[in-house]
């Protein structure tokens, strides 16, 4: 009986200190659980990576090859359009800001990984922050630079193309990230910012092509033949040594109260001649409208119409 009673006790502690070993056991793989999850935490939500771990050298190597590559498309590409044939001139033009923000892209991605610890926690956090910052501080800032992201998609202006923006009409020049420059047929520089994209209506006269629509205007007295007076502009736009012949010539005319109002519309070979073009059409048509018996009206006498 005794020795029945020793093996029973035997038996229960065995059980015991087995289940306390499973109790130990079991604590353990938890606190090991625990520490695992608290360290990846830990991880997820650390933003920045280990000052140590970073790698400076690759930066400076990103930010300098961007830094050229971006030089260089302002400067060659440019070069060849201004040297190369008129037809393609405007390709390279409007090629700088797409190379441009295609390297700016590319160097942002590379740069980020090497920094930051991008995972969605540390994502959500920087959203959020730099939407409030970008909320209160830059909003005309980043307007301007996303019209700018959509303005290379959509391309309502290009490097190359003459626009008229906010009464401003001009040449432009390059197209950055936050505005354009736009050159003035005074040579004055103007700087317009694409946010201007979301608030007025842009007009293009060439929209991406070599030529443009010239127009020049002549009032002549209404007592003439208007058949023979179209023929003689007519004639006049083909006559002249800047005329793009793929275009058609149209000489349109209205009546007004003081006498009627002949518009000569052709399209110059080469859109930088523009000026000259219209100096041009002006010049010899006149003369040519005094030869077929028009009388041009002046100021003076169109007020004297009016009376």
């Amino acid at each position: 009986m005794a020795q029945a009673q020793a093996q029973d006790a035997d038996t229960r502690q065995q059980i015991a200190d087995a289940v306390e070993s499973a109790a130990r056991a079991a604590s353990d793989a938890a606190k090991v659980a625990s520490n695992a999850v608290k360290t990846q935490n830990e991880e997820a939500t650390k933003i920045l990576n280990d000052f140590a771990e970073i790698d400076f050298v690759e930066i400076a190597m990103v930010l300098v090859a961007a830094w050229v590559i971006v030089a260089a498309s302002k400067r060659v590409l440019p070069f060849i359009a201004e040297r190369g044939p008129s037809q393609i001139r405007l390709y390279f033009l409007g090629s700088v800001p797409i190379v441009r923000l295609v390297v700016l892209v590319v160097a942002t991605l590379w740069i980020i990984p090497i920094v930051f610890n991008i995972t969605f926690q540390n994502f959500l956090v920087i959203a959020g922050a730099a939407s409030v910052a970008i909320g209160f501080a830059f909003k005309d800032f980043v307007s301007s630079i996303i019209a700018g992201i959509v303005a290379v998609f959509e391309r309502p202006y290009r490097p190359g193309d003459w626009v008229e923006i906010d009464g401003d009409y001009g040449e432009v020049r390059s197209v950055g990230l936050r505005a354009i420059t736009v050159c003035t047929p005074d040579d004055d520089v103007i700087t317009v910012p694409h946010e201007h994209l979301w608030k007025k209506n842009i007009a293009n006269s060439n929209d991406g092509t070599h030529t443009l629509m010239c127009v020049a205007d002549f009032y002549l007295a209404p007592d003439h033949d208007p058949g023979r007076i179209r023929a003689v502009l007519r004639t006049v736009a083909l006559t002249s040594a800047y005329l793009s012949y793929d275009k058609p010539v149209i000489v349109v005319l209205a009546e007004t109260p003081w006498g009627t109002h002949y518009k000569l519309k052709a399209y110059p070979y080469d859109m930088r001649d523009q000026f000259v073009f219209i100096s041009d059409l002006t010049v010899r048509g006149k003369a040519a409208l005094r030869e077929a018996g028009g009388r041009e009206v002046t100021a003076t006498a169109a007020h004297g119409f009016d009376a």
